[in-house]
């Protein structure tokens, strides 16, 4: 579970990011968080994983209270998570197999259990047959597939996806969109970030707005723009 409670965040510069975010987020939901540039959505998106702390308030994901950890827990609180961004962020120099290995031989997995585990989500993303193949031979699409098998690489309970759509073309958004649905049927929180409004009038799930800090809208099923108020 997700819990903020009054959560504000005001940078050094005096702009206020996040305006008493009091928001809940159930095991197993898919949230959309959209809302216009600088809108606040990554720093509620950061906020999740500890990258940015609040001003003031409490943040609570699943059992550990964010404002109360210490930073040698932070790695603890993130297994719990997985994030995938809108850049990949893979590591060039490893294969495909290597990259997803990573997220599990930081955990200390044995070998035999990283095989195991890195054949399945490689398996479960379509790209079981890539494993020797550098990131600089994946075409973006592919690239994304794989931030999403070391996303998904330690059974995480939650993930968070920011813009995960952002770098892609419509048709292979659309199969990157399939494989997060089908994280999250597998029970799997999901949230996230986007701009792509034909995907979130499409793929209909709960829509959080944010705009200059505030939560403006919470919906059940919505769409990318407040549907309510058309007249």
């Amino acid at each position: 579970m997700i819990e903020f409670k009054h959560v504000f965040k005001e940078y050094d510069n005096k702009v206020i990011a996040a305006n008493d975010f009091t928001i809940t987020i159930k095991q197993g939901e898919f949230v959309y968080v959209v809302g216009p540039s600088g809108a606040g959505k990554s720093t509620f998106i950061k906020m999740m994983y500890r990258e940015e702390i609040p001003t003031s308030g409490q943040i609570k994901i699943n059992e550990f209270e964010l404002e109360k950890i210490k930073n040698k827990e932070i790695p603890f609180l993130r297994r719990e998570l997985g994030v995938v961004f809108q850049d990949f962020k893979l590591l060039p120099k490893l294969t495909v197999f290597e990259n997803v290995a990573y997220a599990l031989q930081v955990i200390e997995k044995s070998p035999e259990k990283v095989k195991e585990r890195v054949e399945r989500v490689l398996e479960l993303v379509g790209l079981a047959d890539k494993t020797d193949v550098f990131p600089n031979e994946l075409s973006g699409g592919e690239q994304q597939r794989i931030a999403i098998a070391r996303a998904i690489a330690n059974k995480p309970r939650i993930l968070i996806a920011d813009e995960p759509t952002g770098n892609l073309d419509p048709g292979t958004a659309n199969d990157i969109m399939e494989i997060i649905e089908r994280i999250n049927k597998k029970g799997t929180t999901v949230v996230m970030a986007t701009h792509n409004s034909s995907i979130v009038n499409e793929r209909k799930h709960r829509v959080i707005e944010i705009d200059d800090g505030r939560v403006i809208r919470d919906q059940k099923r919505g769409g990318y723009k407040d549907e309510s108020n058309n007249l």
